[in-house]
């Protein structure tokens, strides 16, 4: 393990040398995967499932219409378009094109890409939308107007940053944004909020709120609720710790005593909280309704929504008119549940659908201005999703089908437990042949971080890349993510982290034990901070992979705060400047546990030039030392893609297919 870092030159994202240096590791890697029948055959494949017209377009409910952002072969960078519900109810719907992206991007030279939009409430008429250069998390904004279908001439616009924004009224936005020297967080956020009126210039804005650079973020936002409305702002101290301030008639903030760490917004007459340390009496992972005007004079008295235990957490919740949707979680298996708030603070509950097991529900949309729509979304492992419609207290439609993307008639899914190291029970997913005997080829998957949920769902490109090729896949809840609610996540932060890279060890060791697969025969893949726990694995658990792959990978834990976002995750991670964290940090930094002469498997790194969020000399400097130290790496990084690490299916799918096809070639 070694401080020394001679490869600080791959930092510079467009330098020179580094670029030369990519290029040449691309070159290897595509010489290594791409130069095969089997790998255009797999590329093929998963493009078929990625264009597939006959996925089910979700949408979001917006007034009168319904909004989908579409990407296939004829449209690779996307049409942002609407429809009607009673269109939506065909099996073809006739869509109303709003926004084509690869036309606007052949018309001004950019490869764009869509990064959303802001409608505004309550005529819905125009909308802010935010458009990306190669897929980075900068974004620049435009004015459109849904009538005309046409960017709205000297409307509001906001050049390349990490931009937050949005509608007050027709005439004013809350913006926050790069306006120059001390507008930005260390962490590359506003750090300002402006109110800024139409026709004047952003720079003149007043601003209306502000934090401190060491801070993450400040935000700004109206909400319009008829009746209801308010301003807020929030002030997000790191990743988990967020201030919440009421703007008062006189134009000043007045924060709302509610802690830090916990959830927090404003329904209609309802403070709903989310408690991530116990409060008032409460447990934490709680669901708790004040009466907001009654908290603001005092009144701590709470209606308790959900209590959490041992099995069960909370996993969601959304609004309708007239009602909120309960979503939990017991041992991994989602509820979902009916809560309506009585004329004074008690609740009545009843259940809206029922979930078989080894399954998943979740809210996609709902319209809480105008009425009780919800529309549900449930899927599995090896059964695509239906998309269902209903009114609260009303019938409950069939609105979509998904088709299956591979034959899924001899397998099966089924939920284990294995035991960490310190005796804790973490649940897994094995989904794969039904009968076959063992061992065989195993593909587990990991993130423990960031309270990330990994709850069943139907992959058509894993099942047609793994599955229907005879492997194996495997997801780990490992600690770090919430399917245990707040403590889940807690166990695993900071110098916690560890218990992470343990549990999913011990997945891998269960998966063995079960006669499954063998360590040869076992691959890992991660990405993001899941990509920091494939570093984990390969230094502190060699022996139980066979190969492995991290894709936008986090490695360096001794600078990452001093690239891109990175100083945003120090409430996750801890503060390398900080002397307290340093020792933890280094003692985790999969970049500096690299050594000469240890067993490491086959390592796949992936990356883009164009991640802003998490640098890619994250991956390139580990590629680099483990070339150094003798170790075999195959590296690719993408020129665009961003976070995502592509920008359209073409270029998913020769990733996807460039990562398969390692994985085959080595436990296949």
């Amino acid at each position: 393990m070694t401080d020394d870092d001679s490869y600080l030159w791959l930092e510079d994202i467009e330098g020179a040398d580094a670029l030369d240096w990519v290029a040449e590791r691309n070159a290897e890697t595509l010489g290594a995967l791409a130069g095969g029948p089997g790998f255009d055959a797999l590329r093929r494949e998963v493009r078929e499932v990625l264009d597939a017209s006959d996925r089910i377009p979700y949408t979001a409910r917006r007034g009168a219409f319904l909004y989908d952002f579409w990407q296939d072969a004829a449209h690779p960078k996307g049409v942002w378009r609407r429809t009607t519900l009673e269109q939506y109810r065909k099996d073809t719907p006739e869509w109303e094109p709003l926004l084509d992206v690869d036309a606007l991007g052949a018309a001004e030279g950019v490869e764009w890409v869509w990064a959303g939009a802001r409608v505004r409430r309550p005529d819905w008429g125009r909308a802010l939308v935010s458009l990306s250069r190669e897929g980075s998390d900068a974004v620049v904004v435009r004015e459109f107007d849904l009538g005309t279908r046409t960017f709205v001439p000297d409307g509001f616009a906001v050049g390349e940053a990490k931009t937050a924004i949005g509608w007050i009224d027709a005439d004013h936005v809350y913006v926050g944004t790069d306006t120059g020297p001390g507008s930005l967080t260390d962490a590359g956020y506003p750090r300002t909020v402006r109110r800024w009126r139409r026709g004047t210039a952003l720079a003149d804005a007043e601003v209306v709120f502000e934090v401190a650079a060491g801070d993450v973020a400040a935000s700004g936002w109206r909400d319009p609720t008829p009746g209801f409305e308010r301003d807020f702002f929030s002030r997000t101290r790191d990743f988990w710790h967020h201030e919440l301030f009421l703007l008062r008639d006189d134009g000043t903030p007045v924060r709302l005593d509610v802690p830090d760490d916990a959830g927090k917004y404003a329904w209609k007459r309802w403070l709903v909280v989310t408690p991530e340390s116990p409060w008032l009496g409460h447990p934490a992972g709680s669901l708790l309704a004040f009466d907001f005007e009654a908290f603001l004079a005092g009144d701590r008295t709470a209606s308790v929504l959900f209590v959490p235990d041992g099995r069960t957490a909370l996993a969601g919740h959304s609004c309708t008119r007239h009602h909120l949707i309960l979503e939990t979680l017991a041992d991994v298996a989602t509820r979902i549940e009916v809560l309506t708030p009585g004329p004074g603070r008690e609740w009545a509950r009843r259940p809206l659908a029922e979930v078989a097991p080894l399954s998943s529900a979740g809210i996609t949309d709902t319209d809480p201005d105008a009425s009780d729509e919800f529309f549900l979304d449930v899927a599995s492992f090896l059964r695509p999703s239906t998309l269902y419609r209903g009114e609260i207290g009303g019938d409950t439609e069939t609105l979509k089908q998904a088709p299956a993307h591979f034959d899924s008639t001899a397998m099966a899914a089924r939920q284990y437990f294995a035991t960490s190291a310190d005796g804790t029970r973490v649940p897994y997913f094995v989904v794969g042949p039904d009968t076959a005997p063992g061992p065989r080829p195993v593909l587990l998957y990991g993130y423990g971080g960031f309270r990330d949920l990994q709850t069943p769902s139907y992959d058509p490109v894993t099942g047609r890349a793994w599955l229907a090729r005879g492997g194996t896949y495997a997801v780990a809840n490992i600690r770090g993510g919430a399917e245990y609610g707040p403590g889940w996540h807690r166990a695993a932060l900071g110098a916690g982290r560890p218990r992470a890279f343990e549990d999913f060890a011990a997945v891998a060791r269960d998966l063995v034990d079960r006669g499954l697969t063998t360590p040869e025969r076992l691959g890992a893949v991660g990405a993001s901070n899941g990509g920091l726990l494939m570093g984990a694995m390969l230094t502190r658990y060699p022996e139980l992979f066979g190969a492995i792959v991290a894709k936008v990978p986090l490695l360096d834990m001794l600078r990452f705060h001093k690239l891109l976002a990175g100083a945003s995750w120090t409430g996750e991670y801890g503060d390398p400047d900080d002397a307290a964290d340093r020792p933890h940090l280094r003692a985790i930094s999969p970049y500096h546990r690299l050594a000469a002469g240890r067993p490491y498997p086959p390592l796949l790194l992936m990356t883009s030039t164009r991640d802003d969020r998490v640098h890619p000399a994250h991956a390139r400097k580990t590629a680099a030392r483990l070339r150094e130290l003798g170790h075999r790496v195959l590296f690719y990084e993408n020129t665009g893609g961003g976070h995502g690490g592509a920008t359209d299916n073409g270029q998913a799918a020769f990733h996807h297919a460039l990562a398969h096809t390692f994985l085959w070639q080595h436990l296949g």
